[in-house]
């Protein structure tokens, strides 16, 4: 989304969203009225009318109009952001919530283990993360639902890693969150991060796992092999 369209979504916005979400409309499509949504929220017709549009401007939801009013089901994006409302009042009202994702091991490119070991990372994973990490990541590959859930690790207190610069050129920020990996198996690692540059152009399916430990021989995983990895305090 533009950001100009993001601040025309606002709070009120998202109360008609998730109006719609309890009418069914994350599974299908429903069909509404203007004047049922404007009762439902104390507004007046216009208001229900723009609040919609405002929605469908931001990809937020899609709405067909027919005689009787209007046919609506909320996108793929919309899901996202209720979401990720949803992961702020877990982290509101429950203590240690955390964010499931699930994907399956794949063979990275080989970049984690160069930057990993750059001193100016290496020293801040000693302080902030309290270990040295094994020169490497491991790479999952998230399910499609898991990329959409994926977003509500920003609801999360993530370890921040600071950029730095040495005499050749400069290194962006990353940001850590405390991660417990399981395999199908059962077998469970603890003492793990995420990691993801600050800023990144990289695929939102692709989740990167530092450990002090080489994870694919600690847990025996292969390309391919399923894992769950919850993400959130400890």
């Amino acid at each position: 989304m533009s950001l100009a369209t993001e601040s025309a979504v606002g709070h009120d916005e998202l109360a008609v969203l998730k109006l719609l979400a309890l009418e069914g409309g994350l599974f299908g499509d429903v069909k509404v009225s203007c004047s049922a949504i404007a009762d439902r929220l104390d507004a007046s017709n216009q208001t229900a009318s723009r609040r919609l549009q405002r929605l469908e401007s931001a990809g937020l939801l899609e709405r067909e109009t027919v005689s009787d009013g209007q046919w609506v089901v909320i996108t793929d994006e919309g899901e996202r952001v209720l979401r990720a409302e949803y992961e702020d009042y877990r982290r509101v009202f429950e203590t240690g919530a955390e964010v499931e994702l699930e994907g399956t091991i794949t063979s990275g490119m080989g970049e984690g283990r160069h930057y990993i070991s750059l001193p100016g990372y290496q020293r801040q994973f000693e302080e902030r993360l309290g270990y040295d990490p094994f020169p490497g990541t491991l790479n999952v590959d998230l399910r499609e639902d898991s990329v959409r859930r994926r977003s509500a690790m920003s609801s999360l207190e993530p370890v921040p890693i600071d950029g730095w610069e040495d005499d050749d050129r400069t290194y962006g920020p990353a940001v850590c969150y405390p991660a417990t990996i399981e395999t199908a198996d059962g077998d469970t690692y603890e003492t793990a991060h995420t990691i993801a540059p600050e800023r990144t152009h990289h695929d939102d399916d692709q989740l990167e796992v530092i450990a002090p430990d080489k994870l694919r021989e600690e847990l025996g995983l292969e390309d391919d092999d399923h894992v769950t990895v919850s993400v959130g305090d400890r």
